[in-house]
């Protein structure tokens, strides 16, 4: 049986405490999927993989439109890999979601993601 996705890595969110973590603190659970997006305007990391949350709003109209949140960065330290790959176009390659989250915890410790790589069918 041919699994839908791939463990890839775990990390925690850095840059958490810069960012719009704290605009969307109580949307944010375990399981939450999140979204990856490669940051060329960085200046202090030339392969740096944002990390997103897209929240979905009603428009008052019976519309629907995403506001989008940066909750920070993969850290330097795991990202090349995966910049290159969203570099070259593979947006919905990877499959983030939220694996941890610690409040009381350091700014850089309060929430851990875990990225897979998700099957292609084609």
């Amino acid at each position: 049986m041919k699994n839908s996705s791939l463990y890839l890595m775990d990390c925690y969110v850095a840059g958490r405490q810069y960012y719009d973590v704290d605009e969307v603190w109580n949307e944010l659970e375990i399981g939450t999927q999140l979204r990856l997006e490669r940051d060329f305007q960085n200046l202090y990391d030339p392969n740096a993989v944002a990390i997103m949350y897209d929240k979905k709003n009603d428009d008052g109209d019976g519309g629907v439109f995403v506001e989008s949140f940066q909750l920070g960065f993969i850290p330097k330290a795991n990202n090349e890999f995966i910049a290159k790959f969203l570099e070259m176009g593979w947006n919905h390659l990877f499959k983030c979601r939220i694996s941890k989250k610690t409040p009381d915890a350091h700014y850089e410790n309060q929430l851990r993601i875990t990225i897979k790589i998700i099957r292609n069918d084609d």
